[in-house]
């Protein structure tokens, strides 16, 4: 849901102390590119029904803005009513006028231009961090969460390792949650077992031949097994 999106407000306190078990990584799920919604209107809300799903990311076709208005409003009951945060990838100047609870945002730029439209009430979460400084910054800026893991503009990412150690890094020193960017069932594995405190989900669902809400519902089990092993042996490695 949105506050556990924003976990303990915006903090950037480093951990100094024994922290309690860490509790399981939940689904951040990402459509589609929405052009015509009705199909996804009819499917989402048993889609989202099958699993634990924290937040929906919205990527819509662009086009004129009061035909965006209109897919993101046609899709906010779905969303809302199971639970789920929704968020529009980019197109801040929708948000409020939509009913989505918030926006995703590429770079410290992107981020910087949104938030006095988003704060306080909305949720702003960043991407495109390709450094440990441009993370830290828009923690200190008030990001809700940032994003690790995802394509850049020539669909280039880091390896699976590098993005696992990055959520790692951040996880044991800093308060804003971590989302890692899975293309796979694997992926999400690796970074709900480094730290990550949601796991991004998106076209490898949709394209599962099972159907998305089965793919997803595998993907969750997926994860908490990862996090019971991971949390078993951070449990032996302290005792």
């Amino acid at each position: 849901m949105d506050h556990e999106l924003r976990k303990v407000g915006t903090s950037r306190v480093m951990a100094t102390k024994p922290v309690p078990p860490r509790p399981v990584p939940r689904l951040y799920l990402a459509t589609p590119v929405v052009d015509d919604p009705s199909p996804l209107v009819a499917s989402l809300a048993g889609v989202l029904a099958g699993a634990d799903v924290a937040a929906v990311l919205l990527r819509l076709k662009p086009t004129d803005q009061r035909t965006m208005i209109a897919r993101v409003k046609a899709l906010v009951p779905a969303v809302q009513d199971s639970g789920a945060a929704l968020l529009l990838d980019g197109h801040v100047e929708l948000v409020a006028r939509a009913g989505a609870d918030g926006a995703h945002l590429t770079g410290i730029a992107a981020m910087e231009d949104a938030l006095p439209s988003l704060k306080p009430d909305r949720i702003a979460g960043v991407g495109g961090l390709t450094t440990r400084h441009d993370s830290m910054a828009v923690g200190e800026a008030g990001a809700d969460y940032v994003l690790f893991g995802e394509p850049d503009a020539n669909g280039q990412r880091p390896s699976i390792e590098a993005i696992a150690e990055r959520l790692q890094w951040w996880a044991e020193l800093f308060e804003p949650p971590c989302v890692g960017f899975a293309e796979s069932r694997e992926e999400a594995r690796e970074f709900a077992a480094a730290g990550a405190d949601f796991v991004l989900v998106g076209d490898f669902i949709w394209a599962d031949p099972r159907g998305p809400a089965a793919a997803l519902s595998d993907v969750e089990q997926t994860i908490r097994q990862a996090h019971a092993a991971s949390s078993g042996k951070a449990t032996a490695e302290q005792e």
